[in-house]
């Protein structure tokens, strides 16, 4: 009895020491229990991918986010170079696609209007009278069910059902986070339809690569592989496809995102800047770079690689002007980051000039993007 008691002592007092232990966090600084919570009747967590070289990407399963993204500057400092929130409650309370996965359809739907085989469909219109990346309930918004397989890799699955924001089928999705060896931050989308539908996924990170996310982006320098872009009309619709040459759009050679940003050209001032699709010259080789940004300062550069025919770049024109805090307290600043969203172009499913997004019965929707990462 004398050994029961000493031992059931000793476990408690190990219990004891365990419980007030302070709760180790990520590299990123995260609390992992500041993201386990029940939403819409599921169960959110934060989770952990980690490569060789000692990168960190933190991932939640509330759409999806990409939260947090340490990598080396350089001068071998571990940097957060993506926007986001370090707690669950502000994803779910502030309006926000911070690291989202995007969909049904990513990017706007003129009216938020589309017909297919002959039906007309109606969507969600929140944003100038149209449909933006699947309505104010879109996938960033759900949660996903999550499977981390090892280390670096987290599958994402959702189940879309037909008729969720007005869009037909039922669309399985999986989403696949890869954290690969060489840097790079590797997703990869995959979805199946029991009916004719349109998909268009993509990711939304909000990325500043100058270390310091308090800071805005005008400094980094961008280049994007694309001869085309898609014009806009004022609600930010496509109107065609137009040549960047002798344009604010020609990104071909390595430009700082700041330099023609608020030049006195219809495009920009559509956009409040930068907020276009470009028609990428790689024709789906994800071998080829599509897009490259790098930042004086840290040294940290970021090359997009992808199979989609176009990418969208935001400067963060519609930020706050005030600013929104973030990870830690930090104050996001108006245009304090970037996006690279890769893409179907907006509206295709009214633009038969455009590549379709038309997916079938019987058909596998496959997208790739991957975001490298490197020093120079």
């Amino acid at each position: 009895m004398k050994r029961l008691s000493i031992a059931a002592l000793a476990l408690c007092l190990l219990i004891g020491c365990n419980e007030n232990k302070p709760e180790q966090t990520t590299l990123s600084g995260l609390k992992k229990s500041d993201f386990v919570s029940e939403v819409q009747g599921k169960t959110t967590e934060l989770y952990v991918l980690t490569n060789s070289n000692g990168i960190e990407a933190c991932i939640t399963n509330l759409g999806g986010r990409l939260v947090s993204l340490m990598v080396p500057d350089k001068n071998g400092n571990m940097k957060d170079v993506v926007l986001g929130y370090d707690n669950i409650s502000d994803y779910v309370n502030v309006d926000g696609n911070y690291g989202a996965l995007i969909g049904r359809y990513g990017n706007r739907i003129k009216d938020g209007k589309f017909t297919l085989d002959g039906v007309e469909y109606t969507l969600p219109q929140n944003n100038f009278g149209h449909s933006l990346h699947g309505g104010p309930e879109g996938y960033h918004t759900r949660v996903w069910d999550a499977n981390q397989v090892d280390d670096q890799t987290l599958v994402l699955t959702y189940l879309s059902k037909d008729g969720e924001a007005g869009y037909p089928g039922n669309l399985d999705i999986k989403v696949t986070y890869k954290l690969t060896n060489d840097n790079a931050v590797d997703i990869k989308y995959e979805a199946t339809t029991d009916k004719a539908t349109v998909v268009n996924l993509t990711n939304h990170s909000y990325f500043n690569l100058s270390g310091d996310l308090s800071t805005q982006n005008l400094d980094q320098i961008i280049m994007i592989n694309a001869d085309n872009y898609t014009p806009v009309g004022e609600t930010l619709i496509p109107t065609g496809i137009e040549p960047v040459e002798g344009t604010p759009m020609d990104l071909r050679e390595p430009v700082a995102i700041g330099a023609h940003i608020d030049d006195e050209f219809e495009q920009l001032q559509f956009g409040k800047g930068y907020d276009h699709n470009w028609v990428l010259n790689t024709n789906g080789n994800l071998n080829e770079v599509a897009a490259r940004v790098v930042s004086p300062k840290s040294g940290i550069v970021l090359e997009v690689y992808t199979n989609e025919p176009g990418i969208q770049f935001y400067a963060g024109n519609f930020m706050e002007e005030a600013g929104d805090k973030g990870k830690h307290g930090v104050v996001y600043p108006f245009r304090g980051a970037f996006c690279l969203e890769t893409q179907h172009y907006p509206d295709s499913p009214n633009q038969p000039g455009f590549p379709s997004t038309v997916l079938l019965p019987g058909e596998k929707y496959m997208s790739r993007c991957i975001y490298k990462f490197t020093v120079e």
